[in-house]
């Protein structure tokens, strides 16, 4: 291995909309357990929407201690005071983004299937590269599909953490974190569960220590 791994954590994001009532969905689902990260995904809105709902969420994670990620926009979560950015592979280098935003914000980048990808974005400074789909997803559009061969693959010969994300149920996380994924990135698989985002963010929890045992 390339180094010592940390047991997985979860790593949340939003509903394709947020409305006013999601700052109380958000609460519980942060009462539910430990959670590393939030990131505001709102495809399609105008600033003045993303950044009111980057000001609402930012406080209620920062307060829990959970880092706000923004996706997208560099430009956004400096504004914001956002913890980092979440690249996808049509919004800029890593270079960019790292020049407006310093060296003590994230940024992560979506790397789909693809190893080359991920090599380069490694090598250009990102702090964690995102690998999926691994599951059929109705957040997105599906690129490409990944495979959990890809995570230990990446676990072998870097050090960057990987993010595993696309369909990801309490049902199906298990073989993606033993595969070697340091995150697991979920929209519909805690905010849809059916027993509440709580119970969900307590499951996915339960597979971590499971699989650090």
């Amino acid at each position: 291995m390339a180094g010592y791994r940390t047991r997985c954590r979860l790593y949340l994001i939003t509903p394709p909309r947020v409305d006013a009532a999601f700052g109380e969905a958000l609460k519980r689902a942060l009462d539910g357990g430990d959670v590393a990260s939030l990131q505001l995904r709102l495809k399609d809105e105008p600033d003045d929407v993303i950044m009111r709902a980057g000001e609402q969420l930012l406080a209620i994670t920062h307060k829990a201690g959970v880092a706000f990620i923004v996706n997208d926009r560099p430009d956004l979560a400096l504004r914001m005071g956002a913890d980092g950015v979440h690249l996808g592979q049509e919004d800029g280098p890593v270079s960019q983004a790292r020049a407006l935003l310093g060296h003590d914000r994230m940024i992560g980048v979506t790397c789909h299937a693809s190893k080359h990808l991920a090599m380069e974005a490694a090598e250009a400074g990102a702090d964690y590269v995102a690998f999926g789909a691994f599951f059929p997803t109705l957040t997105k559009e599906v690129k490409a599909r990944a495979t959990p061969d890809l995570l230990t693959w990446w676990q072998d010969i870097m050090q960057a953490p990987c993010v595993a994300i696309g369909g990801i149920t309490v049902e199906n996380a298990a073989e993606l974190v033993e595969a070697g994924a340091d995150f697991l990135a979920v929209s519909g698989g805690v905010w849809n569960h059916p027993q509440g985002p709580a119970h969900a963010v307590r499951r996915f929890n339960d597979i971590f220590e499971s699989s650090a045992k």
